[in-house]
């Protein structure tokens, strides 16, 4: 406002003092007037989402604030708080408006104004919800990671306590140490296999091996894992003894993230796994299924996508989008759907590695 609008409005006021860090009005406040910086400074601030209350702005002297309210009608939507020793005028909103009736210049700048400050709120607004969001996703992906890694650290824990006790003959502690090293290298595969998906890059040397003779051992090893949980792993159907292309440090972890999946959602009572495999022309047809609730409709549409969960007390959902990238990287597809009666089953098709020979 102009030197002569002010002078003007000083004569309707009511001059205010606030020691520092005294509240002027909160967030809710009735909007009985505006303020006018006669002396010190004001910092604006508000709740921006989850993320606490947060500065907005500094008004300096000679500005005003609380002009929304006055406009609007409506309770005061941020905090008003003294910086410093501060001298206020309080001009009524009757008064106020009266004023803006017969000055159009001057209602004219404070609509100017009035738009300034929205802008730049907006993009502080957009700021701070863009950090909120980072900082919400990083620790969401560090719940992951710890979510995954408890596993195979546990294995570890067990295998390095058993193969240092007292008394245990040398069998015992060289199985010990096949049984840290084996998972060391497994953490080391979800590393990178997280590294690679967050940095939207794969590489995958798919090398010809029986698909029998990989995945027998790897479902002992699911089962191991999954027997302290009740948790009891069957095969319906055996794996053919067929020749697939296959990455052995990715493709583990398809198996592995299905199957802690089921065990999660079977607890704390137990349940089972159930595996089922067939050939057919040039592919191979894998089934996992559990006996849990099944997958929940809340998040059906999106469950291959990153972070979609619902009700789970561990994990994010990052898992299922490492599972889909790891399956079109060998050439497959994976799905899923819920049948009544049944827990979730997970279908995943992979190619055969075309036979040598004429």
């Amino acid at each position: 406002m102009g030197t002569d609008d002010l002078e003007r409005l000083q004569y309707t006021g009511e001059e205010r003092r606030f020691k520092d860090g005294e509240i002027i009005f909160k967030e809710g406040d009735p909007g009985l007037g505006l303020y006018l910086v006669l002396s010190g400074k004001v910092r604006i601030t508000a709740v921006l989402g989850d993320s606490g209350s947060k500065p907005l702005a500094i008004v300096e002297p000679g500005d005003f604030f609380g002009e929304m309210a006055v406009i609007d009608g409506e309770p005061r939507s941020a905090n008003a708080i003294a910086d410093g020793e501060t001298n206020l005028l309080f001009l009524p909103s009757e008064e106020v408006m009266k004023f803006l009736d017969h000055s159009p210049r001057a209602a004219v700048h404070l609509v100017k104004e009035f738009s300034r400050r929205m802008r730049d709120f907006n993009r502080r607004y957009v700021q701070e919800m863009l950090q909120a969001d980072r900082m919400s996703m990083v620790g969401r992906f560090a719940s992951s990671i710890v979510h995954d890694f408890k596993n195979p650290l546990g294995v570890i824990g067990m295998s390095a306590e058993l193969g240092t006790m007292e008394g245990v003959d040398q069998k015992m502690r060289d199985t010990s140490r096949a049984r840290i090293l084996k998972q060391v290298t497994r953490l080391s595969s979800m590393i990178s296999e997280l590294l690679e998906f967050t940095r939207g890059t794969s590489t995958t040397e798919l090398l010809r091996r029986n698909f029998a003779e990989f995945i027998l051992p790897l479902i002992q090893d699911i089962r191991a894992e999954s027997e302290p949980n009740k948790v009891a792993v069957e095969l319906e159907s055996q794996p053919p003894s067929l020749d697939v292309a296959i990455n052995e440090k990715r493709l583990p972890n398809l198996f592995f993230n299905l199957a802690h999946n089921a065990v999660d959602a079977m607890k704390p009572h137990g349940g089972k796994i159930i595996f089922r495999f067939r050939a057919d022309g040039e592919k191979l047809h894998i089934e996992i299924e559990d006996s849990g609730k099944g997958i929940p409709p809340e998040i059906a549409s999106r469950l291959f996508e990153p972070f979609a969960t619902f009700g789970k007390a561990g994990g994010t959902g990052l898992g299922l989008s490492i599972c889909k990238r790891i399956v079109q990287d060998h050439g497959g597809q994976i799905t899923a759907r819920n049948e009544p009666g049944r827990g979730a089953i997970f279908s995943i098709t992979l190619p055969l590695a075309p036979k040598l020979g004429g």
